[in-house]
């Protein structure tokens, strides 16, 4: 199989993209590094293309690998026949070279071994080819009680088993029962225990057909069947099986050998094949749905990532409690911290004035601008107490509710004890609140992916896939962005290209010896960042007000000169740059021969437009273009709200059935998948993404089960 051949038609890429692509990737260059600063050599393709490619060709790489030894093991058995090794190398999934490999494979001892050690494969091969008249006559010559074959009927059901077991191994059998079956059989629920209620009530009695069923359900009930609340099988009509395998080895004849394969036929499929397809359906189904859910995940996760930081800012965060109070920690613009406390404004024994007054003499003491308040437990009391608070600070000071998912996670990592040292883990988790208002991207880099919320079924993932998964999304939008080298955490470090956290830790280490950067130049002075680590990097990490003004922006080193020429042929200076007076680039860079310019430094136009682009907005940050989050200055609750009540509220999750929209209260709204818009829609990516701000009507309300139905139609 030729895999760049495949790639190039399954993703729709021509050969020499692919042939290229491969080759960058085989050299050790990474995904960010490839999308951004080899456009010439990929044909413009991006990161998420790039993604698919890679993992991909990780997989055909590995169906190779599976070929060759399936073709050696059998060769080693001296059983490789052309017809079988035409088979392995005409494989197309690894599901079909282990349904050739079956026959060969070692087993442990079955009913057809021990009937072979009886000495009855010669018998069964007789029965196979139903030219024989009267089997019990013939198999009264394989009765041996040495052996344990009394009778002639115990010699043909051990020779039943021999045929029986030949037939589940058959590999064309194996895949016209498993497409037959996945596209007539259907997943069928019950309940363990009809009494008891459950969140699986609606798989009590459920059934729907495989091809069709969705993969959130399928997540649903894989998971309903760990916990022991559903029982799961998948049924289908086998008679057309029964019907195929028939016309295929049983003879036109009323002969006993017919009639014996019939039923080696029937016993066949009951003992051998048909559970062991439900498994591989059941597989196939799941690892489906976990794809998607991580492939939703990664999206949501994404969108999260790039939400808009709220710059320029003195932010008070306030991580709600009721019995310990809220704890509240303060950071400047900066991030850095600069008051903590516990502020008991949640409960009526509470002292709501001397907790206003601490509140108020901190405001303003370091003129706090945002109140970021936890969406945890205590929430809406807190956010009640704060807009109660707001006016007495004679300054125009709003709040916002930030989501605390992970806040936890990370005030009790080793990297928070790192950070904060001389904080409980609960001061560190306001931190974290406020830091994740300012700077979403810097904060939540330090959290598994996994706990930041806006996945589903997260925990019932294949972890190693969706820990490589997510962590591509992070390091996607961390490259995308760019990096503050002399700012930067190690954990935000660490997802630049080509930085590991060892390289991260002894970046941060030289920085704090030798003082802020300059130069990206001086990155070469770090440990263990050698010239190949500098070429992924460098272009992704920014200095700010450094020697150079191209070192604050995403043009490479390696691209420095070419820089200078446009610069000088547009007649701009890199001073006109780091003035931000170079307006007319664009317009001037038309009127000279670009392509000449880009051929003469061995690059292309992509190249020279991406770097004409930065000297125009040098150090642009693309979140800006983004939707800010929604600042509030008064509190709703779910008892304020009324149905056709109108509201402007921002996405938080999105699921394969709707999305869930923070409107405001306490608990998040749904939207569902059909209330979307009025354009029928697949899925509600299609249109939505996490961190949006959409305008919703409000068409249900559960305030006992704390359910708010919202349209967008």
């Amino acid at each position: 199989m030729d895999i760049l051949m495949q790639l190039s038609e399954e993703l729709g890429i021509s050969l020499s993209q692919i042939k290229n692509t491969v080759e960058l990737i085989d050299a050790g260059n990474t995904i960010p590094f490839i999308a951004r600063y080899r456009k010439e050599v990929t044909g413009g393709l991006d990161d998420t293309v790039l993604r698919k490619l890679s993992d991909r060709l990780t997989y055909l790489r590995s169906l190779e690998e599976k070929r060759e030894d399936v073709i050696r093991l059998i060769g080693e058995l001296e059983l490789l026949t052309p017809e079988i090794e035409q088979a392995v190398k005409s494989a197309k999934t690894l599901q079909e070279i282990e349904d050739i490999y079956r026959p060969f494979r070692p087993k442990r001892r079955t009913r057809a071994t021990i009937a072979k050690e009886k000495g009855l494969a010669p018998l069964a091969a007789l029965i196979k080819e139903q030219e024989t008249a009267d089997i019990t006559a013939v198999a009264h010559e394989y009765i041996n009680a040495e052996k344990g074959v009394e009778t002639a009927e115990e010699a043909i059901l051990g020779a039943r088993d021999i045929i029986a077991e030949e037939i589940s191994d058959n590999a064309d059998f194996r895949k016209l029962i498993r497409e037959y079956t996945m596209k007539n059989g259907s997943v069928v629920t019950k309940a363990s225990n009809k009494e008891a209620e459950s969140v699986y009530t609606a798989y009590y009695d459920f059934s729907e057909p495989a091809s069709k069923i969705a993969n959130h359900r399928i997540l649903a009930i894989d998971r309903g069947e760990k916990e022991g609340e559903l029982k799961v099988k998948l049924e289908v009509d086998s008679t057309l099986i029964f019907q195929t395998l028939h016309r295929k080895l049983v003879k036109d004849t009323e002969t006993q050998a017919a009639e014996i394969m019939g039923a080696a036929i029937e016993d066949s499929y009951a003992r051998l094949i048909s559970g062991s397809i439900e498994n591989e359906i059941r597989n196939i189904l799941t690892d489906k749905a976990q794809e998607s859910a991580i492939e939703l995940f990664s999206k949501n996760l994404g969108q999260l990532l790039l939400t808009p930081p709220v710059k320029g800012y003195t932010v008070m965060a306030l991580d709600p409690g009721f019995r310990t109070g809220d704890k509240m920690a303060v950071v400047d613009e900066t991030g850095k911290v600069l008051d903590t406390g516990v502020v008991y404004c949640t409960l009526p024994n509470h002292d709501i004035d001397k907790a206003k007054k601490m509140v108020l003499g901190i405001v303003k003491k370091h003129n706090v601008d945002v109140i970021a308040i936890g969406n945890g437990t205590a929430s809406r009391e807190t956010e009640k107490f704060v807009a109660d608070l707001l006016p007495e600070t004679g300054r125009n000071i709003k709040y916002v509710i930030v989501s605390e998912a992970g806040a936890s996670v990370y005030s009790a990592s080793k990297l928070g004890a790192e950070e904060f040292p001389d904080y409980d883990v609960a001061l560190r988790s306001a931190v974290s609140i406020a830091r994740r208002l300012e700077d979403p991207l810097a904060e939540l880099v330090k959290i598994d992916p996994k706990s930041i919320g806006v996945g589903q079924y997260q925990h019932d993932m294949n972890q190693k896939r969706l820990s490589e998964a997510l962590g591509g999304v992070v390091e996607n939008c961390v490259n995308s962005v760019g990096v503050d080298v002399n700012t930067a955490s190690p954990s935000l470090l660490s997802y630049v290209s080509g930085i590991n956290g060892s390289i991260a830790k002894n970046i941060v280490s030289y920085r704090e010896e030798n003082g802020a950067f300059t130069d990206r130049k001086q990155l070469k002075k770090v440990s263990k960042l050698g010239d190949k680590s500098y070429i992924q990097c460098a272009g992704f990490l920014r200095i700010r007000d450094g020697k150079n003004v191209l070192d604050g922006t995403a043009v490479h080193p390696e691209s420095y000169a070419l820089a200078a020429e446009i610069l000088e042929k547009c007649g701009y200076t890199h001073d006109d740059v780091k003035n931000g007076s170079i307006s007319e680039l664009r317009t001037r860079a038309k009127g000279i021969d670009l392509q000449a310019v880009a051929g003469s430094h061995g690059v292309g136009l992509p190249t020279v437009q991406d770097i004409i682009d930065e000297l125009i907005k040098p150090g642009r940050d693309p979140r800006d273009e983004l939707p800010k989050p929604i600042l509030h200055s008064d509190v709703i609750s779910i008892e304020n709200l009324a149905v056709g009540m109108a509201l402007n509220g921002t996405v938080r999750n999105i699921c394969d059935f709707g999305a869930f929209v923070d409107i405001g209260v306490h608990q998040d709204g749904l939207v569902h998948i059909s209330q979307i818009c009025d354009k029928f829609i697949k899925h509600p990516m299609d249109v939505l993404s996490v961190g949006d701000i959409v305008k919703v009507k409000i068409v249900d309300i559960d305030a006992k089960k704390g359910r708010i139905a919202l349209s967008m139609r």
